[in-house]
This record gives structure tokens, sequence and C-alpha cells, in this order.
């Protein structure tokens, strides 16, 4: 991938998101611009510090003549006007315009600002530039107004899925610029605000620096200059370790290289650090708009073959955290390592050992966790209660948290990852010189004939689910493609001729429930109910297709998502599929957009890294003869480069050639 900040730029005129969803973030802090205008921010999220409607506007004071920054969509004097900006994963550039006949005369001002979250404190700096563009001097000061709001100091054990909400005002204390309540201290600090001549053609710069601190506690003295650099510093390094530990993709298909890209700077705005934290970085599932600041396992799965190769021996941090934490009793893990929720959440234990393969896979480590994943998932098996060899996962709260009765208790999925869960554990047994691989992968055979036998309805070509008491009901829910392992070529077909515009296909995406389905399918909810559908879905099926070698399917699915990669600055939660958007209510940015790259590089390059330290590529073609790279893939100490044009294919390892010829497995490299 490109490590320069600005290869990763998104011009906020094309932006297709809702305008709350446009956040930056250090890994430290997180901030918003304010929508409409060119120089105001606000929501700084740094935890366990939450400002979540805290102001700062900017108003600049040419020869007398104040100039507000407000968005004001009015005629005449309305004051400075939005004219565009730039997101960048460390900051959001903005340009704003004044060019009006005042009392004073023609005043004619450019203004830029970079809004930069800090890594140096718990906070954010605002850089302004003024332009003198009239023919006279003028006298110029900028103006800072702080609207402090109502901070509040959360515990690291109480950040969830949702924002934290706001506490008591914070007024103003002693000194200028300070502002506190009983928890929390605001502290404002200006840097060349004051009066200035500015001759025509002259800029001045200025620098508004906003910082969170617990009652009492001075802010730190930071050198602004230097605070802006260590920012920019900070993400340019977490660029340059990702360009060093993962591959780079690109491809002459249009749109395909810049979704890669924003699939995977989606991953690394989750990634946060602070030093209480359990683990560092903190695989969030989101965080830039103060929600998902917790690490949820089946969010997590979404990315998870990134995550260990990008993160190897933190990865293995991070798992071992999630262990602790009784992630068998809780949805997710807080910053502090405990668990959080009152359930245990369905695709959890299949999520926490897709993770741990992943990680085994690409670090050869991991062997000692082994028992301990293994106990854990058997202690799921004995407690969930039984039906015809298959599980009861419970209701709405367990499952697809769907708005209408539906997928729920006896379900084709996850009782197919059950199955996968015991394959995978079998073969890890097997890696590691463990007992029990046989009667697992029998197990995992039960379970899918059992899918078949109980829950194929081969009228409707779809799966049963099964509710107790009540009479079986059919869901055309986008989780029944999960259960493709268990189905026989005939039931594939069914499922698969599905996938079709009109019903699982929209033109920006796929709908987690069919829009045929009139019982469940509503537009309330995209994530999980119709309309859309949470955004690590498409992308996920994508891969099982081109796995499977439905080819022309998966581009069909995975196309419909490319628009992300134009129109966003990362992957939100869960987006719409009949328009480019995304519903405004829900999370900002999501890791589970790693889903998108995964696609790429496992599905359609065919990626396998083995568990006896092989990596083979399966490469499968793109339509009209269009080509992918993947180059630079780390292996064991060697580096892979692919190179696929229509139906032809290149394999080099450390630069030599492995092979060259038809599409084909190849192994490029063993440890």
């Amino acid at each position: 991938m490109a490590f320069q900040l600005e290869d990763h730029a998104l011009d906020l005129r094309g932006c297709l998101l809702p305008a709350r969803y446009l956040r930056v973030g250090s890994g430290r802090a997180a901030c918003a611009p304010t929508a409409g205008t060119a120089l105001g921010a606000e929501a700084l999220y740094s935890p366990p510090f939450a400002a979540p409607d805290l102001r700062l506007h900017i108003a600049l004071l040419a020869d007398g003549h104040r100039i507000a920054d407000t968005g004001n969509l009015g005629k005449g004097d309305c004051g400075l006007l939005y004219a565009g900006g730039t997101w960048y994963p460390d900051r959001v550039e903005r340009r704003g315009t004044y060019h009006f006949e005042t009392e004073k005369g023609l005043l004619s001002l450019g203004a830029q600002s970079c809004l930069r979250p800090l890594v140096d404190g718990s906070g954010f700096l605002l850089t302004l530039r003024v332009h003198n563009r009239g023919a006279r001097p003028l006298s110029l000061s900028v103006q800072p107004e702080l609207e402090p709001g109502h901070p509040v100091l959360r515990p690291l054990m109480a950040w969830d899925f949702t924002p934290p909400a706001p506490g008591t005002e914070a007024a103003a204390s002693k000194g200028a610029g300070v502002y506190e309540t009983s928890a929390v201290r605001v502290t404002v600090r200006c840097e060349n605000c004051g009066a200035q001549t500015l001759f025509p053609g002259q800029s001045a710069e200025a620098r508004v620096c906003v910082l969170l601190t617990r009652a009492g506690q001075s802010a730190p003295a930071l050198d602004l200059r230097s605070a802006e650099e260590n920012a920019r510093a900070a993400w340019q390094n977490r660029l340059r370790r990702a360009a060093a530990a993962l591959p780079a993709f690109s491809s002459d298909a249009p749109g395909l290289t810049a979704y890669a890209d924003r699939c995977l700077i989606s991953v690394l705005t989750c990634l946060w650090e602070g030093e209480d934290f359990i683990c560092r970085p903190f695989p969030a599932t989101g965080g830039l708009d103060g929600g998902s600041l917790c690490c949820y396992p089946w969010d997590t799965s979404y990315a998870a073959r990134l995550l260990a190769l990008l993160l190897r021996q933190d990865a293995l941090f991070a798992l071992r955290a999630l262990l602790r934490s009784g992630i068998d009793a809780h949805i997710c893990m807080s910053m502090d390592g405990r668990g959080q929720g009152d359930c245990g959440y369905a695709y959890s234990l299949w999520s926490l050992v897709r993770f741990y393969d992943a990680i085994v896979r690409a670090t050869g480590q991991g062997a000692a966790l082994y028992d301990e994943v293994r106990a854990l998932c058997e202690a799921e098996e004995a407690r969930l209660p039984d039906w015809r060899g298959l599980k009861d996962y419970g209701g709405q709260r367990n499952l697809l948290e769907m708005r209408a009765r539906g997928w729920e208790h006896v379900t084709a999925s996850p009782n197919a990852e059950r199955a996968e869960v015991l394959e995978r554990l079998a073969a890890l047994a097997e890696r590691f010189g463990r007992p029990g691989a046989a009667e697992m992968r029998a197990r995992a055979a039960r379970i899918r004939r059992a899918i078949r036998e109980e829950l194929w309805d081969a009228q409707a070509g779809w799966f049963r689910c099964v509710h107790p008491g009540a009479a079986p009901e059919i869901v055309y829910s986008i989780q029944a493609f999960d259960a493709l392992s268990a189905c026989d070529e005939s039931m594939a077909a069914a499922l698969l001729s599905h996938l079709r515009p009109g019903c699982f296909l929209g033109d920006f995406g796929i709908s987690s429930v069919s829009a045929e389905d009139e019982r469940h399918y509503e537009l309330n909810d995209p994530d999980w109910s119709g309309g859309g559908a949470y955004s690590g879905e498409g992308p996920q099926l994508a891969e099982a297709l081109w796995r499977r070698g439905e080819d022309a399917l998966a581009w069909e699915v995975l196309r419909r998502h490319l628009w992300l990669g134009r129109g966003a600055a990362y992957v939100p939660q869960e987006h719409f599929c009949d328009r480019p958007g995304a519903p405004a209510h829900k999370r900002a940015n999501c890791i589970a957009g790693g889903a998108g790259w995964e696609a790429l590089l496992f599905g359609l390059a065919g990626a396998r890294p083995g568990l006896d330290g092989s990596l083979v590529f399966c490469p499968r073609a793109l339509p009209g003869g269009a080509g992918y790279e993947v180059r630079g893939f780390p292996w064991r100490g060697a580096r892979c480069d692919l190179y696929v044009r229509g139906e032809k294919m290149a394999l080099l390892r450390d630069g030599a050639e492995v092979y060259a010829g038809p599409l084909r497995a190849v192994e490029a490299a063993r440890g």
C-alpha cells in the first residue's frame, strides 16, 4: 500500500456519506469538523475523556468587521463560506472564502484550516491560514469561541457500542480558556490569534488547541508545531507498518484499487492506543464517533487475516485478552480487558476461532492457547440446548437482532459455523500434536448432515428456522449463504439463484434480507433487516463465491460496493444497497470494512496461508480480461508477487519466477 498520507486523500465534494460520518482519528483521540464550516470543530473523544457536545467556533475580525463561520445558508453577508476540503487519515483540510462589500469596503479573504487530533494529549489542534486577496492592508485577528459543552470522564470499562452521553455542563474556571466540571477540565490555547496587519497578498497563520484533562490538572504544555508533526508522524508510521507487513493490491479494473485502499484504511482507523488499554493497539469495532470503542469478536473476525498479518505478535496479545475477558458470557471486550454485555453472542466463538486460526497461520505461534480455545468451544457445545443434532442459539439478542421475529433459535447459521469451528480445531490439533482431530471432523460432518436433513425446505429452496413451540419459519436472510458449506450441489444452486437484482442485489450493495421476503424485509434497519447490509457481509459473500469458483457471481456481488472507494473516507458500519449512502444514525467507521480487502486477497487472488507454513495462490479471473497485481506478500522471510491478466498468471518469489501460465493453484513459499 502507499504509505504517504496524501495518497489516501478523499475530496469532500464527492463524499456520499452523511455529514456526521466525517471524522478523523489519531489512535489517541478523534474529532470532527463542523459540517458546512471552513474552520469549526466539534465532538472530541479520547478515552477516558469524552466531550460529545463540545464546539469550537472561529470568527475572523477584519478591520473591525466580524466574519462568522457558521455555515449560514441565507443570502447577503453570510460570513465565511465553506468551499470544500479534503479528508486524510490524520487530518481534515478545508477551504473558505469571503468576498463581500462591507461598510469597510470590499473585503476579500481566503481561509484554510487543518483539523488534526493529537497523539501527545487528549485533544485536537486546528491550524488556520488567512490570505488577504484584497488591494489594501487590513488588521486581522482570529477569535476562537469555545462551547465546552458537557464533558465526561468515562471509565474504560464503560465505553461500548453507544457514544458517551453528555455529563454536566463545564463552567469557566480559573484562568482564561479553562472550563471545568467536577471530573473534567477543558483547556483552549491560542497561538498568533491576536491582531496583526495583513498586507495585500500576505497570509497569517494561527493555531487553536483544545485539550481534555482531569479536573484540577493542567493541560500539558505542548509545543503546537511539534504536536502537529508528531500526530502526522504517528499516522505515517502506521502506514509504513502496514506497507511492510501487508501485500499491495492494485488493478486496472475501474474502482477496484481505490476500494481495496479504502477497506484497508478503514481497519487502520479502528486501531486505538492508550496507556491503560489491555492491548496496544486495541482493535476496536469503530470509535471515530465515540461509539463501538470496544472489541467485538464478530466485527473483528471480518478483518482477522488482515489483522494477523499486520499486528502479528500484537494480534496474539489481543486474542489472549479476548479469552481472558470471558467472551463466552459477554458480547464484547472493553478497553481495560473486561467483558461487556450480559449475554454470549451466537457468533462470538466462531469469530474467536477464526481470529486464532489466522494468527497461527500468519505467525506460526499460538500453540499454548489451543487447549483454552478448545475448552471454551466445547463448553459452548455443552451449554446450548440440542435439537436433532443442531443447537438452539436463542432469540434476537443472541443472533441478528432483526426487528421482526425470524432468524432465531435453530438456524442454518451459525450451526454451519459450528462445523467450521470443529474442522479448524481439528486441523490445529494435528498441527500441535493434540488428540481428537478425527472425532471433531466426524461431528462436523454430522452437523452438516443435520442442517441438510432438518432445516432444508426443498419447495422454498431455502432453510427453515425452527422456533420452540411454533411452526418453522422461512427467513430470506443473507446469513443463509454462510451455510453453503453444508449444502449439496442442488441446494447451493437454489440458494445462489436468489443472488439477483430485486432480491438480494441492489445497484450499490447487497440486502441483508431479500426484498422478496414480505414478512421480514423492511427499511428501518439495513444492518440485518433489508435495504442494505452490515458492511462486512457483501465482501465476505464475494470471497466465498470466488472460493467456490463462482467467479461471475462473485464479481456481481463485489462490484456493487466499489462506490465506497471514491465516495467514503472509510467503510461505515452498514450502508444502503439501492443508493450510495448510509443511515445517518449508525456508526461512522467499522473494522469489518477489512472484509473487502480480504475478499480481494483471499478470494480473487486466492491466497491460501497454510498451517504448515506454506503459501499457495489459487487466483481467479476478473471479467473482460482485466488484470490485477498482489505485490510484496510477506511470507516466512520471502516476498511473493502475483500478476494476473485474464486467464493467465505469473508468480514470483523474491523476484524469481515460480510459475507463469494458465490460472491454477501454485505454491509460492513454504516456511
